[in-house]
This record gives C-alpha cells, structure tokens and sequence, in this order.
C-alpha cells in the first residue's frame, strides 16, 4: 500500500488529478489527509528549533493553517508563521496592540517560513484589512504572494493575486479532514485520563506506537481555571493522539514553554488534538500550546487566545484569532510540523481524492505596499503542500473602499526589519498544498483487504 502512495504521488507531481477508488487497507498508519502535516522542502530543517527570533534556519512549503471557513483576526493577535489557505472571508479588524497581522514570516517563531515567492495567504473569499491596519505577506524575507478568488478591502503587504480558482487546489479536503477526524475518534483508547485539578494526566500503555487518549470534559482546572498537562508512559517516538468529543470544549492551560527539554514540548512533532463534534473550541490560557490541531465539524468555530501555538493548524470549520483581554497580548501562530503516524481512515467511500506535490518557482516581482485591488488572472498551481508557479497576468487596478466602520487605530508597531507584533511579556521573547494542475484525470483501482 505504501508504494501504491507512492505511485500516485509521483501521478500528481506530473499534473493528473487523481481520482481513488475507495478502499479497506491494512491496519498500518497514516499520515493526515492530503499529505498535511510534515516539513515540506525546500529546506526542512532537523529538528525545527524552539520559538525564537533568530536568522531563518531553513524552509517549509507545507501549509501550517488550513480553515475550511472563515478566518477572523481580532484583539492584539500578531502573526501566523508559515503557509495560511482559508476556504471563506478572510478579516484582519484588530482592537488592541500593534497595526499589523503578519502572514508566513513571523518575528518570533520557528524561524523556518515559506519559500520567497510561495503563496504565503490564499483566501477563497474576501480579504478585509480594517483602516489603518495592515496585513503583512513580506517582514523580513523577499515576500510572498497574497492570492485571493474574492475582493481586497485595505492595505496588504505583498503581491495581491486575483484568482478565482484560489481554492481548487484545495478542492474536497475540507470534507477529508471532517472524514478523518471522525474516523480518527473511534480509534480505540490505549491509555487513561484523569484530570487532577491541578494537571490533567494522560498515561499511556508504554508499549504501543499509536497512543490515544479520549476526554470527555474540558482540559481545564476547577471553575474552568487554568491547568497543567501532562503525559506519561509514553514510548519514544510514539504518536500521541487525543480526541475531545462533545459539543463545546475547552483546553486552558498554563503548560507549554520555549524550553525543546520540557517533557511535552518534545511531544510536539507527534502529537494532535483532534475535536470531530464541537462547534465550539476554545484554546486559551497563558501557555506555549504543543502540538497540531484539527477540527472536524464545518459548522463549528474555534478561538483561539493563547499567546503561542505551535504545531499544524487544520480546521474544517472557522477560525477566530486574538483577543483584547485575558493574559499577555500578541497571539501567535508558530510553523511546526506534524510528523506522526496517524488511523488509516478511507474505510468508507469518498469523494474525489487529489494528492498534493511541491512545485516553488520564486517570483521575481518586488513586493508591494496596497490599499487597492488589482485584479489579476493567473492560473493557481498551489497545493498543499506546494507553492505557486505564476503565469503571464494582466493587472487592471480597481480602488477598493470599505464600508465597515474601523476599528480603533491600533498602536503603531516598533522598528526593525519585521514590524513587532509581539506580545508583552518581555522575557519570553514576545512569544511570539494539493497541486491540481490541468491534466488527465486517471482512476486507479486497488485492491480490498482484510484489516490485520
């Protein structure tokens, strides 16, 4: 099975859009849909380093945000680290901190952003920058591109790309990663959980490669309180997978440090969250949240408030980022992979199924500084996992005026090469693609197996 992936992997990469025939596989894992989740050369580094604000230490052109719906950016929220593709409207309306959201270089993170050149902000609706803010797809790299199938509100950083088919490299993994989190919460549990007021503890069975964990109420102490979170009978190398059901949850948590030798930051490449019901999610406390996220339902919405996350970000549903209360300020989003081995899970029928390759040509096209729309035809050859291969475009300039009321001018950001949008608790340093080219389209029929 593994070189049947293989094989269609290396289909896709020559331009085929590959249609899959549902299929019982063994009971080996897998990674997450659509080959989301590891570093995607360019230039991975090994390992990623802890959150800092060092020089670039490499390059990763897999997305680190995927939400099927709205994205929505609000409070004193400060960046998102790596590829970001949000299916609806994307709104930049801040109340509090700096002017400026960065996209796909961020002053303090992982340090390992998209190649120059990538599409660093894809957006399948609208993109509204509120007065006096500023969306920024460049900081202190050669600069990415914004692409976008709808229109451009505000002032964005970069080079605007209008491209109604923005999305369909994308096309049907929002209702995969929906599939997946479902099948990935009836995978049976390997260890317990108990949640001790001061910590929840998860331990596990100390033998097995897949430890998975289910709660049943939130992950927060008592009165809904912050609280620690810890792991325990863990092997080495093990994926970590826990699953919260229920219709509203909560993690509040104060674990989670810029310190690679605390026990769960070295969880992190391994380790995801997943909620297949909730409509929803809060992520809040005042830790450095480890490990990847996926939310299934498409309905729901997750907040999340927390001064750093660090790990893949994939929801079905929408996103709402920042807060103008609470602990800290500056909240952000660090590019970490996910490297874990994960259910396999296409059991049942699925729609069409596409797999994703890497393809980056670097633009040679300054960036640009905004406040219109240009609108510009330019086939989109985004995955993924993969950036943009610009063709010839055509750009006729159209004003764009918003008739929002904005939002309170935010304070103006500090000096530097990258505009600071951190947070301000001082010594923690601020805290902070599916290729679908035009081509053949090949049906490939395999085999059903019994499950061992």
């Amino acid at each position: 099975m593994r070189a049947t992936h293989a094989a269609l992997a290396a289909l896709a990469a020559c331009g085929l859009v590959v249609l899959s025939v549902p299929v019982v596989r063994s009971a080996h894992a897998d990674p997450l849909p659509g080959g989301l989740g590891p570093c995607v050369p360019g230039s991975c580094p090994d390992p990623h380093p802890p959150v800092g604000n060092g020089p670039f230490a490499g390059r990763d052109n897999g997305v680190n945000l995927f939400v099927g719906g709205t994205m929505r950016v609000t409070g004193s929220a400060a960046e998102a680290e790596g590829r970001v593709v949000v299916g609806g409207d994307f709104t930049l309306r801040k109340t509090a901190g700096s002017s400026i959201y960065n996209v796909g270089v961020a002053g303090v993170g992982s340090r390992v952003p998209p190649p120059d050149g990538a599409d660093f902000l894809t957006v399948g609706g609208d993109l509204t920058v509120a007065e006096r803010q500023r969306l920024d797809a460049v900081g202190d790299s050669a600069g990415g591109v914004v692409r976008h199938a709808g229109t451009v509100i505000g002032t964005v950083i970069g080079k605007l790309v209008q491209d109604a088919a923005a999305m369909k490299p994308y096309e049907g993994l929002r209702g995969r990663l929906t599939a997946a989190s479902e099948c990935y919460a009836r995978t049976a549990t390997t260890g317990t959980v108990q949640n001790q007021n001061y910590q929840t503890l998860f331990t596990g069975d100390g033998k097995s490669a897949l430890q998975v964990f289910t709660v049943t109420q939130d992950i927060a102490g008592p009165g809904g309180g912050a609280q620690g979170i810890a792991f325990a009978g863990i092997p080495a190398g093990a994926t970590v997978l826990v699953t919260l059901t229920g219709a509203v949850r909560t993690i509040n948590t104060y674990s989670g440090t810029l310190d690679d030798n605390d026990p769960l930051n070295r969880l992190r490449p391994r380790l995801l969250w997943n909620f297949p019901a909730a409509t929803a999610v809060h992520l809040v406390g005042t830790g450095m949240f480890q490990g990847s996220v996926l939310a299934g339902n498409p309905a729901g919405t997750t907040t999340v408030t927390l001064p750093g996350t660090n790990g893949r970000f994939f929801t079905a549903g929408n996103l709402v980022h920042g807060a103008s209360s609470g602990p800290g300020s500056g909240q952000e989003f660090h590019a970490y992979p996910f490297t874990g081995e994960l259910p396999s899970c296409d059991e049942e029928p699925e729609p069409t199924t596409t797999t994703p390759t890497t393809s980056t040509t670097p633009t040679t096209t300054k960036p640009t500084i905004t406040s219109t729309a240009p609108t510009t035809t330019e086939p989109s050859t985004t995955g993924p996992s993969g950036t943009t291969t610009p063709a010839t475009d055509t750009t006729t300039p159209t004003t764009s005026t918003s008739s929002a009321t904005p939002a309170p001018a935010p304070t103006t950001p500090g000096n530097g090469s990258l505009p600071d949008t951190g947070i301000d608790i001082g010594p923690i340093l601020g805290l902070g693609a599916l290729l679908l080219t035009g081509g053949t389209a090949l049906v490939v029929v395999t085999t059903r197996r019994r499950r061992t």
